[in-house]
């Protein structure tokens, strides 16, 4: 019985290789005529295209930066250094508004005279709006 599954799956392994090494067999004729520069270029790109991401926080912050940067004129040697003192700059003042809107809304939360049971939910409708 083990011998009969492993010769089974041989068999599909063999035929599987053949399939995959016949198809470009078949596609060689095509490939020596002429065709624009563009085309061979464009298939493999088509193949493994995947739906572009929209820009993160994170990536305009590194775009910014990465402008200001060169807006300096300054040698890529000093790059590094400018833009870990841009982004840290950056990503501080985020920081800062974010506690600044949590102080604000745990303050609020005390003057309702709520308990802590109520804080979560209230918090989470203060920070969102």
């Amino acid at each position: 019985m083990k011998l009969s599954l492993v010769a089974l799956s041989l068999a599909g392994f063999a035929f599987v290789a053949q399939a995959q090494t016949a198809a470009p067999a078949a596609a060689a004729p095509a490939a020596t005529a002429p065709a624009p520069a563009a085309a061979p270029a464009a298939a493999p790109a088509a193949k493994d295209a995947k739906p572009a991401r929209a820009p993160t926080a994170q990536n305009n912050r590194m775009s910014e930066c990465s402008a200001d940067f060169k807006a300096t004129g300054k040698d890529g040697k000093e790059r590094q250094a400018f833009m870990k003192t841009c982004l840290s700059a950056k990503a501080a003042d985020g920081r800062k508004a974010q506690n600044e809107k949590m102080s604000q809304c745990s303050t609020e939360f005390k003057a309702t005279g709520k308990e802590g049971k109520e804080r979560q939910a209230f918090m989470k409708t203060c920070l969102k709006g």
